[in-house]
């Protein structure tokens, strides 16, 4: 393998060698901190633009299955790890991890100190800019500092055009913010007939539709950079259907009904990650992705009241209205990877369906 370099936009330099494709790339740095499930997590919008570092050390060895993938055109940005194994396991791969960022034209640089990286991004308390080079020379750092990073990243993965997931049971529109196929695998377990809509879905496109429910789909970016007219369409549509948003749904749930949404210090992105369902004291655990937290202080306890609480930084990771049969978590409830605790909330969210079909 090739010398490569990772360099940040402070100036700092590790050094390592290259695999996956041999261009040069360019996006913010986070990291995950999962043991398991790295197709999933590389495959996952969330990460558009972004370069992610993984803090298990040895990547790869399970090789990339083709029933998992949370997207099929994955837009991460390049791919970080301590050791890479192209040696894989099990009896069903079909690609080595090398071959597949290849395939994708994503870089990826090994033999890299990935603590070390860990430290430097939770001391900044946010994402740092980085880019992986084949030299670290002034031209490499000029690019970086002169490059801007997009705000429009919803719009860069979410479908542009509606589409059908079939089904037999409960109608369920699906809108695409960055959809993560978790999703479409828990509603089709449960034999909903959904439909996937654009993040620009109107009111009246969302409704035409006649759906039991509505998911809001988890996404990357920040959701203040969205058009406000989403939030107004989310009022007016969780007055009328039931609604359950995920992750960046969840965020735009919660500006709908007038909280604010802030940046996290240090990014959540990991799994068997401990919440309190506050209504039970119970802890679950779940699979957390994400750079943006709701502000506990600008929730209207009169709209909304919180379901789950973080046990590490007390944010809130679930919300439900009180008038209106919606909800909403910061998590991902679909696993993919991580665990299934949370599952149920798909099965919530099939209750809640029915009631309100049952009181029409």
């Amino acid at each position: 393998m090739a010398a490569r370099y990772l360099i940040f936009e402070d100036g700092t330099v590790f050094a390592g060698e290259g695999f996956g494709a041999p261009a040069v790339t360019f996006g913010e740095v986070v990291f995950n901190t999962s043991m398991t499930g790295y197709q999933e997590i590389i495959t996952n919008q969330i990460y558009n633009n972004q370069l992610l570092v993984f803090t298990q050390p040895n990547i790869g060895s399970t090789g990339i299955q083709r029933n998992i993938y949370e997207t099929i055109v994955p837009t991460i940005k390049g791919v970080v790890v301590r050791s890479l194994s192209n040696v894989a396991t099990n009896n069903v791969r079909r690609l080595t991890l090398d071959q597949y960022l290849k395939q994708m034209n994503i870089p990826g640089i090994t033999n890299i100190d990935t603590r070390a990286i860990v430290h430097k991004l939770r001391a900044a308390g946010k994402p740092l800019k980085g880019s992986i080079v084949p030299l670290p020379d002034d031209h490499a750092f000029d690019q970086l500092h002169a490059t801007v990073l997009t705000s429009q990243q919803v719009a860069q993965v979410a479908t542009p055009k509606p589409y059908p997931n079939p089904g037999v049971g409960k109608s369920v529109v699906v809108v695409d913010f960055g959809l993560k196929n978790g999703v479409l695998r828990q509603l089709s377990r449960r034999k909903c007939n959904v439909t996937v809509l654009p993040y620009t879905a109107t009111t009246d496109e969302i409704l035409r539709l006649d759906p039991d429910g509505v998911v809001l789909s988890t996404g990357p970016g920040d959701p203040n950079r969205l058009n406000s007219s989403i939030l107004q369409t989310i009022r007016e549509v969780e007055e009328r259907v039931p609604l359950f948003a995920i992750g960046l749904g969840h965020e735009l749930f919660a500006m709908a009904n007038g909280a604010q949404v802030n940046r996290q210090p240090v990014e959540h992105h990991g799994m068997n990650h401990p919440l309190r369902e506050v209504i039970t004291d119970h802890i679950v655990y779940a699979t957390q992705g994400g750079g943006f937290q709701v502000d506990p202080t600008t929730v209207d306890r009169t709209k909304l009241f919180v379901t789950y609480i973080d046990m590490l930084d007390n944010s809130i990771q679930g919300l439900r209205h009180r008038e209106y049969p919606a909800f909403s978590v910061q998590f991902f409830p679909d696993g993919a990877p991580g665990p299934d605790e949370t599952n149920a909330l798909f099965d919530e969210f099939i209750d809640v369906m029915n009631r309100k079909e049952a009181q029409r």
